[in-house]
């Protein structure tokens, strides 16, 4: 998949939006609005056609390293790199269904889908979400309810995992699996090898490429 002539028939579909006023710059120039599906939206039309889960995933994407102290926050230090977050849904097969908004890199993982409310939403169209160890205590529901997220378990200093533990996170790693060709048929697209935008742009952006993402892997 390539990123595609800027005239693709995809790009019908959005509008440019108004620049800033007083920036003196052209709407031509900022990024297209997309009709990117709103997560409550996304979860329903995955409800309404029987699916029972969805995949759950976060990721990083680079930005050009500024300096000030304005530019700190965008510093991942899980990375080591200057980026942002964008954390993501797909169905069963890997196909993009939401997006987040882009939030500084230093944010972790559970606080942007805290921030989201992600969990309440799964409830609400009666959905579960299966993710990485990584957003192990992002489901705070307790012993006798139905789990929202399922993750896998992680190993403390002084407690390894136990074989049958370590079984259980092979298998839920293999069905997490899809989530992960999502993400890089998204960063497929060359602009996003390292964003040069504003990054307050960034979340337009990468929603309307989620689209475009989808119109391509579709064909």
């Amino acid at each position: 998949m390539t990123s595609g002539p800027a005239t693709s028939p995809a790009a019908t579909e959005y509008t440019a939006p108004p620049s800033p006023a007083g920036s003196g710059k052209s709407s031509a120039c900022s990024p297209p609005a997309p009709r990117a599906p709103r997560l409550d939206r996304a979860l329903k039309k995955i409800a309404r056609k029987g699916g029972g889960i969805v995949l759950l995933d976060g990721s990083v994407i680079h930005t050009r390293r500024r300096t000030g102290t304005e530019n700190r926050k965008n510093y991942s230090g899980k990375n080591k790199c200057h980026g942002l977050l964008v954390i993501a849904l797909t169905d069963d097969r890997g196909r993009l269904l939401w997006v987040s908004a882009a939030r500084p890199g230093r944010t972790s993982e559970i606080t942007a889908c805290r921030h989201d409310k992600l969990t309440a939403h799964l409830r609400a169209a009666g959905l579960g979400a299966i993710a990485d160890p990584g957003f192990v205590g992002l489901d705070n529901s307790g012993p006798d309810d139905d789990p929202a997220v399922i993750t896998g378990y992680k190993a403390a200093r002084n407690r390894p995992l136990t074989r049958g533990q370590k079984l259980s996170n092979k298998a839920l790693a293999a069905v997490h699996a899809p989530v992960e060709h999502g993400f890089a048929h998204l960063k497929n697209w060359r602009v996003l090898g390292k964003v040069r935008t504003d990054p307050r742009w960034a979340t337009a952006l990468v929603r309307a490429l989620l689209v475009l993402t989808n119109k391509e892997v579709a064909r």
